[in-house]
């Protein structure tokens, strides 16, 4: 008797199911939606040192982390910004949020970190997509993943923002910006475009 392996059978699965029509969902991206806040000394933003931490709510040892924190890191770097590891003139704190949803209704947790909230707008996270082939089958829409992405910048006291903005979007699974290095890419670009923007306004980044 030959047995299959589960990864083996979703494999099979999969491929089958690209040659049913029915099986293909149109994939969807949203635009990115970008709020920022700017404190009253906008003009120590862009310039000195700046060390970049996650809060305390994110696993600063984690993959999902280190590709946002690349990916702030050159942004600050070409807004003028000096990247030190520690003891910088400022640090930016970054947060993150994630959820899985196969539909509006229903969300799970997608994991970096858990609980807590910083700055004007609250943050935990969680992470874990799973494949549900009943749904995949049946021609079903791909699940929808949801982010947000939070950056406070500090004075190394951490008793003041000197500036603050969130980032959010969502996009399908089966979208170009399904992987989290995508995602971040897009999305830390439109958070710190035009920086530091105007304070209080919610913009919406294509």
């Amino acid at each position: 008797m030959h047995y299959i392996s589960m990864k083996h059978l979703a494999f099979t699965l999969l491929a089958a199911c690209t040659l049913v029509t029915g099986c293909a969902t149109p994939s969807y991206v949203s635009p990115v939606e970008v709020t920022r806040y700017v404190g009253e000394t906008p003009s120590f933003l862009g310039q000195g040192t700046i060390a970049i931490t996650a809060s305390p709510t994110v696993d600063a040892e984690s993959l999902e982390f280190g590709i946002y924190r690349d990916a702030v890191r050159q942004e600050l770097e070409s807004l003028g910004y000096r990247i030190v590891a520690v003891n910088g003139g400022q640090v930016a704190m970054i947060d993150l949020e994630a959820f899985v949803a196969e539909d509006e209704r229903r969300r799970s947790g997608v994991g970096v970190g858990a609980g807590g909230s910083t700055g004007s707008y609250g943050s935990g996270v969680g992470v874990g997509v799973g494949i549900d082939l009943g749904s995949l089958l049946s021609g079903a829409p791909a699940e929808r993943i949801e982010r947000q992405l939070f950056v406070a910048i500090k004075s190394p006291e951490g008793d003041t923002n000197l500036w603050e903005g969130r980032a959010s979007m969502v996009a399908t699974s089966n979208s170009d910006y399904a992987s989290e290095a995508a995602a971040a890419t897009r999305m830390v670009d439109a958070l710190f475009a035009d920086f530091p923007g105007i304070s209080g306004e919610t913009i919406e980044v294509e």
